[in-house]
């Protein structure tokens, strides 16, 4: 088994940035600075870089999951050492973020980390003496990478924008609009895609891209990655011409099938941030009640959700379910696939108007889990409330819902619940404080 070469791609990180810290003059390249990567880096060197660039691209995910499901309330993090996961983004007592919440600067943190890790490939690739086509597999991983890292930033901060340009720490680019983000996003991924169609891979990934560690098909990834940006953008047009070069496939056999991050035991290796121990208590994902109560009789999703032994409760909320997603401390998680490939090809043609395609798309997500066809109106309003049911279900607990129910105007009090008097239902971060603007 292939595993991660786990590379310290220090580099300059968003908050190492902001604070204006320096690095190293010193040309190892487990520990990168600009010169020692930029002057000509050998093949190796841009090999190390792209194995740690997958591997940095794993972290962070614990707070990004924690922040965007409570918000959304997929889920409580019941964890007695950080308070803010109950009250802050819970909206208690009408509490409004700051943009100091660790969930949200530990993502933010991780991101930038990565999208630092693909510009150091991408300023290398000028100098280095590698041939064009291994210059284009470098620039098509780069590429698609930081695209899918700066996506989540952009998601969590909203109608603030996001920072694109972080190449120059004493001169960083201005937060563009969120329109113009999602803009550079789709930009990026374009321009990643065109470097794949002429590109060799002289490195290796870890073994959570089997079948998609060739340029033909990690350029599949690519697309998929910019059809989940187009419908961020209402391009649904685009979404659907999109996924006809992604590896989607309206199997319903077929849905687990897409890249992952995989977790290893040891060393300075990772664990996946969303397990937790069953039916522990001190630090646990429980399942918010709507997702047990408002499940369809028969849909076996029901089974990501393990019933605790004893119903938990803590600082005014409680649940009966805890998470059940992964098997262990080393499970894998997707970043993108199959079955969500097929729910933007539903949507996609909700928007489009073409309701029968997107009902058979519907379909197949409901047989696979034990659900017979769709039988409500098939009209945009009742397959768009199908889709969201679906991906409620079908993609919990993995970043997804609280930018679903922003983007159709439905992350509020009047379609989320209000467990606690005086909660309110927050919409998106604001920038750290700490930010430079």
């Amino acid at each position: 088994m292939k595993n991660i070469k786990f590379i310290k791609i220090v580099g300059l990180a968003f908050v190492l940035i902001l604070s204006a810290c320096s690095l190293d003059e010193v040309a190892d390249p487990n520990q990168p600075n600009i010169s020692s990567v930029t002057d000509n880096p050998t093949e190796q060197t841009l090999n190390f870089l792209t194995q740690g660039l997958e591997s940095k691209a794993r972290s962070g995910l614990g707070g990004f999951i924690t922040a965007t499901g409570s918000i959304a309330r997929e889920l409580y993090s019941f964890n007695a050492s950080d308070p803010t996961t109950t009250a802050t983004l819970i909206g208690k007592d009408g509490v409004t973020l700051t943009g100091s919440e660790p969930q949200l600067t530990g993502t933010l943190f991780a991101r930038y980390q990565a999208v630092k890790s693909a510009d150091f490939i991408l300023d290398g690739l000028e100098g280095s003496p590698v041939s064009d086509t291994k210059k284009n597999g470098y620039r098509g991983v780069a590429l698609t990478y930081r695209a899918l890292m700066l996506l989540d930033v952009l998601n969590l901060l909203g109608d603030n924008g996001v920072r694109i340009d972080i190449s120059d720490p004493n001169n960083l680019g201005p937060f563009v609009s969120k329109s113009d983000g999602f803009t550079a996003l789709r930009s990026m991924l374009d321009d990643g895609f065109t470097a794949l169609q002429n590109a060799e891979f002289s490195f290796e990934f870890s073994t959570g891209f089997d079948g998609f560690d060739t340029p033909e098909t990690f350029a599949q990834f690519n697309r998929a990655v910019a059809a989940r940006v187009a419908i961020h953008q209402e391009d649904y047009a685009a979404a659907l011409t999109l996924l006809d070069d992604s590896f989607l496939s309206l199997d319903g056999n077929d849905l687990g099938i897409g890249p992952k991050r995989v977790y290893a035991q040891g060393g300075t290796e990772l664990l996946n941030p969303i397990f937790k121990t069953p039916q522990q208590s001190g630090d646990q994902f429980v399942v918010h009640n709507r997702f047990i109560n408002d499940i369809q009789a028969g849909d076996t999703r029901i089974n990501k959700f393990r019933l605790r032994d004893d119903p938990v409760a803590r600082d005014g909320l409680n649940g009966t379910h805890e998470i059940d997603l992964y098997e262990s401390a080393t499970s894998p998680i997707d970043h993108i696939r199959n079955e969500e490939l097929i729910l933007i090809y539903a949507e996609a043609n909700i928007q489009e108007g073409n309701l029968m395609d997107a009902e058979s798309a519907l379909n197949i997500i409901r047989n696979a889990y034990g659900l017979g066809d769709y039988a409500g109106a098939v009209d945009e309003t009742g397959l768009t409330d199908e889709m969201l049911y679906n991906r409620s279900y079908s993609l919990w607990a993995e970043g997804h819902a609280m930018f679903d129910l922003r983007r159709y105007g439905r992350l509020n009090a009047t379609f989320l619940p209000i467990d606690r008097a005086g909660d309110i239902v927050h919409t998106q971060f604001p920038i750290p404080p700490f930010e430079v603007q």
